[in-house]
Formats: structure tokens, sequence, C-alpha cells
């Protein structure tokens, strides 16, 4: 199954699956991962990931961590 990892302004969150059944993940540098608390909508494309997840956690935002990327 793939496994897409971003950083969402400090955020460690990994997301499973494809289109239509996403699956996300907050994770640690322990390995560990628990289920998020928000869901991925079905139509919400691979490519799009990354600015679905930072509109969604933009409240999240601050001076020293501002920014959304792709880790993998």
């Amino acid at each position: 199954m793939k496994q897409l990892k971003f950083k969402i302004f400090g955020s460690c969150i990994a997301v499973t699956g494809a289109p239509g059944a996403w699956q996300a993940f907050y994770f640690g540098a322990e390995g560990k991962r628990r289920a998020a608390d928000f869901i991925i909508p079905g139509d919400v494309a691979e490519a799009d990931l990354c600015d679905y997840l930072a509109d969604l956690l933009h409240e999240n935002a601050t001076p020293r961590n501002n920014t959304a990327v792709q880790l993998e």
C-alpha cells in the first residue's frame, strides 16, 4: 500500500491508500502512528493532498511552523 508523508505546519502526517480511500495518520519520530482526527474526501487527488492538508490545518500555522511540504 502506498504511503505518502507530509509535514504540515509542524505536524507529521502519513496518508495511505488511493483516491477514494485515503486514510490519514499522525506519526512520530519513534515510528508510532495514530489515526488522524480528520478525513480526506474521496475526490482529493494524490497531487492535491499537500494543499488539501494545508487548507484543512491552516489554524496550526505559527511564525516558526509556517510551511506545508511533502516529505517523500
